[in-house]
């Protein structure tokens, strides 16, 4: 059975590992088909692409693609994409565009109760200016010991209701599945478990997804529970898409699952990977 990872992430974006440091990780684990998938970013591609090549390790392009449905920030993966294609380098572009103001609007919520620097303090993390995100400013709050772990920090800052939150808007659903398939990619729901929607906004959400051509959910990722992976496994089959796995992998210390150590799909769905 192929051990298959199709979700993590570099220093490129919010991971901590470089591509080429990534790549090793996955093929000391075990990982047969391995996929970098950087928020909002394809540049770690070509590092990623050939550290796998030099691994002997199959090598899937790929993008985690920040959107904005009904008012929640949803994520969705692009496998298999040409991260050449213009449409989606400009849309990546644009969706980028404004991290910075509100990274600094973060800092000066934390500011307001007694975190001062943290837009400096989260830049030290940052391996990619354009892309700070809450993780940066997360792993600053450690460091300065404000919180003892990066699940700490979320409980207490950053999120909706807390010091530090910001929304951002991000692209549309069918921007971000129009780019995947123009660049003649396979869009796929990321970790649907972690999303707070009603079971009337996910069936909307899953309906209009499958509409705009999105083909496959992650059914075992390291963001959903044991539990969880049914409940997934049996969504896609229900709505007909295919099943994806991926354990978000950021960083060795902060990771709750290591590149390659889910356990495999659930009987009965059918693999992304299928037909590759």
């Amino acid at each position: 059975m192929l051990n298959v990872d199709l979700h993590c992430h570099s220093n490129v974006s919010d991971g901590t590992l470089t591509p080429t440091a990534v790549a090793t990780r996955a093929k000391l684990n075990g990982v047969d088909i391995w996929a970098l998938t950087d928020h909002d970013e394809v540049d770690g591609i070509a590092e990623a692409r050939a550290a796998a090549a030099m691994l002997a390790l199959r090598y899937v392009p790929g993008v985690e693609i920040s959107i904005t449905w009904a008012g929640h920030t949803i994520h969705i993966v692009g496998l298999q994409i040409d991260e050449t294609n213009p449409q989606l380098v400009q849309g990546l572009a644009a969706t980028r565009g404004g991290r910075e103001r509100r990274a600094r609007e973060m800092a000066a919520q934390l500011a307001a109760v007694g975190i001062p620097d943290a837009f400096e303090g989260a830049l030290k993390h940052v391996g990619n200016p354009d892309l700070i995100s809450r993780t940066h400013f997360a792993r600053y709050l450690v460091e300065i010991g404000r919180c003892a772990d990066t699940p700490e920090v979320f409980r207490n800052f950053l999120t909706e209701g807390n010091p530090g939150y910001v929304p951002h808007r991000w692209a549309s659903l069918e921007q971000a599945v129009s780019w995947i398939r123009g660049a003649g990619g396979v869009a796929v729901v990321a970790h649907p478990g972690r999303y707070k929607l009603s079971d009337l906004a996910f069936d909307a959400f899953f309906n209009e997804f499958k509409q705009l051509g999105g083909a496959a959910i992650e059914v075992m990722t390291g963001s959903h529970t044991i539990d969880q992976y049914a409940v997934y496994a049996k969504v896609a089959a229900d709505y007909g898409f295919m099943a994806s796995r991926g354990s978000d992998f950021h960083s060795p210390g902060e990771s709750r699952v290591d590149l390659g150590a889910l356990p495999p799909l659930p009987a009965g769905v059918v693999p992304v990977w299928h037909d590759w």
